[in-house]
């Protein structure tokens, strides 16, 4: 069951659930927005000759300009990081969703996959400017909103390899545990 914008506001006032730094104006019908964090990367293409599954790539940090704007080139993708910190109970899970306003400019925001209950940190977000003109993002706007939903029962919550992670997060998955079993 996807949970009512008041029962969200009702899970952080009971602090059943945390998003941090908090506004009561980013609560929605079914969701609650999220804002654009201040921290970038991008494959740094000179060093990284292509992504591999069994070892980390290289990025370098994308500056945010003095007016705390963005610049996503034509046909680019780059890692950010939401503003909020959040943290899930058990019984909890969330996926995200770019807003529409943000999409009808060219750019896709997503989270890969579902928000696990029991996680807790920032949100690595996933930016696409699929425009053929540059697309530039103010730090601080809403970007996203995060749709969250009861589980049927409590778990025992996410402990993989993203959680606590902070500011914008490339991809682990030289980590998995299969990644280690098929090096046997």
């Amino acid at each position: 069951m996807i949970l009512s914008g008041q029962t969200i506001k009702q899970c952080i006032e009971d602090n059943h659930m945390l998003i941090t730094p908090f506004k009561k104006l980013s609560i929605q019908p079914a969701s609650v927005d999220l804002r654009l964090g201040k921290e970038f990367v991008i494959v740094d293409d000179i060093f990284t000759p292509f992504l591999s599954v069994d070892q980390p790539a290289k990025y370098q940090e994308i500056e945010v300009t003095e007016e705390g704007t963005i610049t996503i080139p034509p046909q680019t993708f780059m890692l950010g990081t939401t503003l909020e910190q959040i943290s899930l109970p058990n019984d909890l899970t969330a996926f995200v969703e770019g807003r529409s306003s943000i999409g009808r400019l060219g750019v896709f925001i997503q989270n890969a996959g579902w928000i696990d209950p029991g996680f807790s940190g920032q949100i690595t977000l996933e930016l696409f400017n699929a425009n053929r003109v540059p697309v530039q993002l103010r730090v601080g706007m809403r970007v996203c909103q995060l749709v969250i939903a009861q589980v049927d029962q409590i778990t025992e919550g996410y402990s993989g390899k993203y959680l606590f992670q902070e500011g914008a997060t490339p991809s682990r998955i030289y980590l998995d545990p299969e990644r280690k079993e098929g090096k046997r």
